[in-house]
């Protein structure tokens, strides 16, 4: 029941996440910043006082770890969202994400010498070429979407490029910090809800030095019309009600995967973070009405497709139906 629960937050938080972020990425392109700010605000005085008892409780992990890992999250975070201000589209994003996979073989094979069957280099290789499709195209399409003057084309494509380069970056980095948090697991044991609380909380006082740009998009935020929010009858901007709903979905989709972690296999987490994120892909497609050709559609299935042959799911079931099937012919 746990488990159904767990699967139905991940679904419900995620995908609403996705949407809110998206509306809030519309009319304000730069307000990753803020956005960051927000999420990391809220998780961080849930964990001080659930978590940390109100600061009376120590870490199991030493905060000299803590500190190197929240230095990766909070640049992975600023980095990832900040690109959405670079002509990124929200589609795009999401598929550019789903390239982890590539990042944390290429650094497990640098780092830690690990080898890998011909299975996996196999899928990795198609989540390679469905990321190339996608980035392919995108880049035409912001060229020609920018035809207006030869100057106006380049610009547009040089902040693209930033971009793709900025995500690059940080889907690197955030292999990198993966790696560095399974070395400390395998040390201290595993310790989710501090980490989750640690990784938010700590990185706080970095925002001062984007306190300006988040500000200024509070005043944006405030300026925007007002909306009266359902069921409560109260009144108020329609940016913050956006920018609430971003932080609790984002709440929820972190609570999902967390309860998902501790019932279910690796494979069922990796599996159902897959479809939600092919289902908030399709989501944002037809309802954000994002361009998208057949080329972006073959790159997302070759990124889906691979991302399931690594997480070998076909195996697996194969396994697990064999199991009760022979179960079934003993009764």
């Amino acid at each position: 029941m746990r488990a159904a629960c767990a699967v139905g937050l991940v679904f419900a938080g995620c995908c609403s996440n996705v949407i809110f972020l998206e509306l809030l990425a519309r009319r304000f392109p730069g307000c990753g910043n803020i956005v960051t700010f927000a999420q990391f605000l809220f998780i961080a005085v849930e964990g001080f006082i659930f978590e940390a008892d109100l600061g009376r409780k120590p870490p199991a992990i030493p905060i000299r770890y803590y500190a190197i890992m929240v230095t990766m999250f909070f640049t992975v975070s600023v980095v990832n969202n900040y690109a959405l201000n670079l002509n990124i589209a929200m589609p795009l994003h999401m598929i550019f994400r789903s390239g982890s996979l590539i990042a944390n073989m290429i650094l497990g094979i640098i780092i830690l010498k690990k080898r890998y069957s011909v299975s996996k280099y196999t899928s990795i290789a198609l989540v390679s070429v469905g990321i190339f499709i996608c980035t392919l195209m995108s880049a035409k399409q912001v060229a020609s979407e920018s035809s207006l003057s030869e100057a106006d084309g380049f610009q547009a494509f040089a902040w693209w490029l930033l971009g793709i380069c900025a995500l690059t970056f940080a889907l690197l980095m955030s292999a990198r910090m993966g790696i560095f948090q399974e070395t400390l697991y395998k040390q201290f044991g595993k310790h989710s809800k501090e980490a989750l609380f640690y990784n938010h909380a700590l990185p706080l006082p970095g925002f001062l030095f984007l306190a300006s740009d988040i500000y200024d998009h509070a005043i944006l935020f405030s300026q925007s019309e007002p909306y009266q929010v359902p069921v409560l009858g109260v009144t108020m901007p329609i940016m913050w009600f956006y920018l609430l709903m971003n932080i609790i979905t984002q709440y929820v989709c972190i609570r999902g995967v967390f309860i998902l972690t501790t019932e279910c296999a690796s494979l069922t987490v990796t599996l159902v973070v897959t479809l939600r994120k092919f289902v908030s892909l399709i989501f944002s497609i037809l309802y954000f009405q994002n361009p998208f050709t057949p080329w972006h559609w073959l790159g997302t299935l070759c990124v889906f497709i691979g991302t399931l042959m690594y997480s070998e799911v076909w195996k697996n079931l194969g396994a697990a139906w064999g199991r009760s099937h022979k179960e079934d012919k003993r009764e």
